[in-house]
């Protein structure tokens, strides 16, 4: 295997360089020091195997920061016998892509591979990935694509049906207290250094790293560089630790994927009454930097959805809390948030009311337009009274029940049902009712409900 530069197929050899970052000396070389993803790698998967045999196919990796894309396109950058080209979506731009489009192609030509990894693919626009699919497609490059962004979203279907998406976790607590320990004491790590460090200090960091490696790396290297050396030797202390980690930042894009599975915890945690996950959900969104705002109106929705007519307060929380969101913002509104998010989810359930909203409005979207009875058309102009408007109309308020047989729905849709209530909550009275009301209509009773 042999690395080229951008701009031609001059052989370019892997070198380390002594400022290179802790994350950049302790990047594995061979399957055995790489920490995590044993899903893919481990001894006969699938992934191991294409490497191993040198049988790689176009593939993306897509994954939270710091689990290992970059890391495993250099462990195949040293397996593989084709030229292997690295490049970022994030600094390249259209010359470059057309070069090295150009250099693959001569060596397909001469029968020799060319596999080249885009880091941060999704940075490309959809016009921009097109122009790596003709290549693709003849053979001209193997494509190896690292994305932290959901690749169904973020990269061109077609170039997508085309390549293997291999999903990378984060690393495990175990897997990088490993990590950590074996970067503390290898050699590249810290050369002519002893890195004293017990296993308390080791799971700190270790938890703070939120899965990342490459946070935990300069996490203690940072820790390493706090300390001062006493013949040849650092003690990384709590203290000294403490000085070095700063607000943890967990893993939330308000405009990535992870926006969405978050509220969708939120809601699904509300829908099956426990507040005490809803509350969680809400802590990492509002952690994360999300908009108070966006939330409420989110619990405004599951009030309509969810809880309905099951229990009305409900909707009136869930809109007093997009006021004091609104009105208040972070961090005060976060009680109204939270007390909102517990009573939504101990909350009776019904989603009569946004079952009889969709029915109808399909209905309306594809049904004929029935025109409005003519008894309960307004009637403002005498012209208007004369052609019928408002004939037979049956005020219910002057009745002494409140209530007529008056058919309010169009002739066509006679007898038509939408709201049918649950069995919780408020709803059972108002099945009773509505029963009763539709018995009296079909004459099925004789009194009228009261």
């Amino acid at each position: 295997m042999v690395q080229t530069s951008l701009f031609g197929d001059d052989p370019k050899p892997v070198e380390t360089e002594e400022n290179m970052p802790l994350a950049g000396r302790m990047r594995p070389r061979t399957f055995d020091d790489f920490a995590g993803q044993k899903h893919l790698i481990g001894e006969g998967r699938i992934l191991r195997n294409m490497i191993e045999q040198d049988r790689v196919t176009s593939m993306i990796f897509w994954g939270p920061p710091g689990v290992g894309k970059t890391t495993l396109a250099t462990i195949i950058a040293n397996y593989t016998k084709a030229e292997f080209v690295q490049y970022s979506a994030v600094t390249g731009g259209a010359k470059e892509v057309k070069e090295i489009m150009a250099a693959a192609e001569k060596r397909r030509v001469l029968g020799r591979r060319t596999i080249l990894f885009v880091d941060e693919i999704h940075r490309f626009n959809k016009a921009q990935q097109d122009a790596f699919l003709p290549f693709v497609e003849k053979g001209s490059i193997i494509l190896i694509g690292a994305t932290t962004e959901n690749p169904s979203f973020q990269v061109n279907s077609a170039l997508l049906s085309r390549c293997k998406v291999f999903v990378l976790e984060g690393i495990t607590a175990d897997e990088m207290c490993s990590l950590i320990k074996r970067a503390a004491t290898d050699p590249k790590g810290f050369p002519d250094l002893k890195v004293n460090i017990d296993d308390g200090i080791i799971s700190a960091i270790a938890q703070y790293s939120n899965g990342d490696a490459r946070t935990a790396l300069n996490t203690l290297e940072a820790a390493v560089a706090n300390c001062r050396p006493i013949d040849g030797a650092v003690t990384i202390t709590k203290a000294t630790l403490e000085q070095c980690i700063s607000r943890r930042s967990l893993l939330y894009d308000r405009d990535g994927e992870e926006h969405y599975n978050i509220i969708s915890a939120l809601h699904k945690s509300m829908r099956n009454s426990d507040p005490d996950a809803a509350i969680y959900w809400l802590a990492r969104m509002l952690d994360g930097g999300e908009d108070p705002c966006y939330i409420a109106r989110r619990l405004i929705e599951f009030a309509g959805d969810d809880v309905g007519l099951a229990d009305p307060n409900a909707q009136v929380m869930a809109t007093s809390c997009f006021y004091a969101c609104k009105n208040m913002g972070m961090p005060d509104c976060r009680y109204a948030l939270a007390e909102t998010v517990a009573y939504l989810a101990l909350a009776p359930r019904s989603n009569s009311i946004a079952m009889a909203i969709d029915k109808a409005l399909s209905d309306v979207r594809n049904m004929p337009a029935a025109p409005v009875p003519m008894h309960i058309r307004n009637a403002p102009t005498k012209l208007m009274k004369q052609l019928g408007y408002g004939k037979d109309y049956q005020y219910a308020e002057g009745t002494e029940e409140k209530i007529t047989k008056m058919e309010c729905l169009p002739e066509s849709m006679k007898g038509t049902h939408y709201y049918e209530p649950g069995d919780k909550g408020n709803e059972v009275f108002y099945r009773k009712r509505l029963d009763a009301i539709r018995d009296w209509r079909a004459g099925k009773r004789e009194d009228p409900p009261r």
